[in-house]
């Protein structure tokens, strides 16, 4: 009886341990039902401890980590693609991409980025699609504007994402179309009271000094990510440190007349040898903004091309890129692409439409912290206007285009821990 039953428990195990000791496999290429609450899903497995595996270049970048039962309960919820492997199947998934012919890596994600958003309380009257994307994929972030950023309260973030705005101190440039319009009017009021009530004089030098609290979290190992015009402006506030470049319209007196050679570019992140827009009427901050009339593409035909690295030698841009496509539907925004002549040859640029000379997805370093740049608005709306409604995501769930931002999101989760010396 003795040698019956534990011959039965033995069968047993040998049936059970495949569940017990199994993977599962959310596929990142054109299977993958929704690839942006894929990336929610990555998230939430590391909230709860776990650590996930980043296969890059694998099958579009995809995710792999322990089978549990409410993970897998959790993927059926968010209605997330997945197939749960064998450790014999996964250990085969690993040897082909440990190959070294294989332009293929491991990044273990093992950190929960905490993640702020750079915006007014109040909203604007247009989208986000860095907002839109984290709650459409779930995943958590807090909003911090002036205030809390002056205050200091960048240290406690591991990402932030600078929102759509002008750090220049102009109000967007949006002076000769809408300074009629109440939202406006509410929008400067209430910027020329935060910069009172911190103790700035204008609200030009308020920008700045968010601009340089940012930079600081920046050199300390932050991650920052940027879109539209956050971009340009960001630099164009460092370069123009000391330097009145707002007209008296903005700030109640008249800029410098030489600003344009008191610009300092050895301050700025990614542009130099740029010219600032010095006409306040023009809906335009310098030529670092490929113009219209320089872009004889529309909506049919106009893409850019993402780079393809070394997964195993340069996993930063790598990681940076994952996609199931490698041609993105390029979109418009106040700053929509980067001239090519006028962006840092240190810059690593990720993606680009070389026959315009354009840089749209780009990235750097500064200090121990890293930065990205996006060109455009919203990778799913080709010319979003003040006024329209915001993208429905669910339309979207495949978007190669927000899927650029949400990479930036787990980015952190890779990061290197110190070596001990």
């Amino acid at each position: 009886m003795f040698f019956r039953t534990t011959a039965l428990i033995l069968c047993l195990l040998t049936f059970c341990l495949p569940g017990w000791a199994s993977t599962i496999l959310i596929p990142m290429d054109e299977t993958q039902k929704d690839h942006l609450k894929s990336y929610g899903m990555a998230y939430w497995v590391l909230e709860q401890n776990i650590p996930v595996d980043w296969l890059l270049n694998y099958r579009g970048g995809s995710f792999a980590f322990t089978h549990m039962p409410q993970l897998e309960n959790e993927l059926i919820v968010r209605g997330v693609s997945y197939t749960v492997i064998s450790d014999a199947q996964y250990n085969g998934v690993l040897s082909e991409i440990g190959n070294p012919e294989a332009n293929m890596d491991i990044m273990k994600l093992e950190k929960v980025p905490k993640v702020a958003v750079y915006t007014p309380k109040s909203k604007m009257p247009w989208d986000d699609a860095v907002t839109l994307v984290l709650t459409y994929a779930e995943i958590p972030y807090d909003i911090i504007y002036d205030k809390e950023i002056i205050e200091g309260a960048l240290p406690k973030y591991d990402w932030l994402h600078l929102h759509h705005e002008d750090f220049t101190g102009q109000y967007g440039k949006f002076y000769a179309s809408y300074r009629h319009y109440p939202w406006y009017q509410e929008q400067q009021r209430e910027s020329e009271e935060s910069a009172t009530e911190l103790g700035f004089a204008k609200v030009s030098q308020l920008k700045l000094g968010v601009v340089k609290k940012i930079k600081e979290f920046t050199a300390g190992g932050g991650f920052l990510f940027a879109m539209c015009s956050a971009t340009d402006t960001y630099d164009i506030a460092l370069a123009a440190e000391g330097v009145d470049i707002v007209e008296a319209m903005f700030d109640g007196d008249a800029a410098d007349p030489n600003a344009q050679e008191k610009l300092d570019f050895s301050k700025t992140f990614a542009f130099h040898n740029f010219r600032i827009s010095r006409n306040p009427l023009e809906y335009e901050y310098s030529d670092i903004d490929m113009q219209p009339q320089e872009r004889p593409v529309t909506e049919a035909n106009d893409f850019f091309q993402l780079f393809t690295f070394s997964a195993k030698w340069d996993p930063i841009p790598t990681m940076l890129t994952q996609n199931h496509a490698k041609t993105i539907k390029g979109f418009m925004g106040q700053t929509t692409a980067f001239r090519n002549s006028l962006v840092k040859p240190e810059v690593v640029v990720m993606g680009e439409n070389k026959e315009l000379g354009e840089i749209r997805y780009m990235h750097g370093t500064y200090g121990r912290g890293t930065w990205t740049f996006y060109g455009g608005h919203d990778p799913e709306d080709y010319q979003h206007l003040v006024g329209e409604e915001p993208t429905d995501l669910a339309l979207h769930p495949n978007s190669p285009g927000y899927r650029l931002i949400l990479n930036n999101i787990l980015f952190p989760a890779a990061k290197k821990k110190k070596q001990k010396t």
